[in-house]
């Protein structure tokens, strides 16, 4: 039997890993963030325990046989049903969100495993690749192999501005229009407005600023 020092020290252990690669999440404010994974990977590691220690007064039992691997498998099965709540489908804009943070917790339960059979350095290795996957590579990926977002801008309007004139005003800038969507309400209008990709931030800024001296132009949000 392991001692009981050793045990603590691996859920501490857990803890501080999960809450490595939680960090992140927190920064972009995920619904999954320092907490959950934290708690992800002490959990995930408490399961492996109790597996691999938990039942050891009923180990030589006559017709008891046990697999100390079972906790643990459901742990990696069980951990798909809290990332897919992390998962955000967007149907207006057509994109799925969340996915790095499920995937994240996913590897943070296995990180828990890991810790908790005792496998120190694997853990420690794997919660290292996880951080620099989430913190440094993802700006290395936008710089070098993202694709240009197209920019999206909300304008609420009433009844004193008029569609056609939102239009040729972002017209004028040089900035196309992908795509008009508009919803029609009792106080007033609303319009997105999808514009083309690689519109730079210097274009969008002239371009609200143009919007919200439009009489009847209530508000402009801009969403990336």
């Amino acid at each position: 039997m392991v001692p009981e020092i050793e045990l603590v020290a691996r859920l501490l252990l857990a803890a501080i890993l999960g809450g490595v690669v939680g960090i992140d999440r927190e920064r972009h404010e995920w619904a999954a963030g320092l907490r959950t994974h934290m708690l992800v990977c002490l959990g995930a590691a408490l399961a492996v325990i109790v597996s691999a220690f938990g039942f050891r007064d009923v180990l030589g039992t006559p017709a008891v046989v046990l697999d100390p691997s079972r906790i643990a498998a459901q742990v990696i099965s069980g951990i798909g049903f809290l990332g897919a709540g992390t998962i955000i489908f967007l149907e207006r804009e057509n994109i799925i969100r969340g996915l790095t943070t499920a995937a994240g917790l996913w590897v943070v339960a296995a990180v828990g495993l890991a810790v908790g059979a005792g496998m120190y350095l694997a853990g420690i290795a794997a919660t290292a690749i996880a951080w620099i996957t989430l913190a440094v590579i993802k700006p290395l990926e936008r710089r070098y192999l993202g694709h240009s977002r197209t920019a999206r801008l909300l304008v609420a309007f009433d009844h004193g501005a008029r569609l056609s004139t939102i239009e040729s005003v972002i017209a004028a800038s040089g900035i196309a229009i992908r795509q008009t969507l508009l919803r029609r309400g009792n106080g007033g209008d609303d319009i997105e407005l999808i514009l083309a990709e690689g519109t730079s931030s210097a274009d969008l800024i002239r371009v609200i600023d143009a919007l919200r001296v439009i009489p009847g132009v209530q508000s402009v949000e801009q969403r990336s």
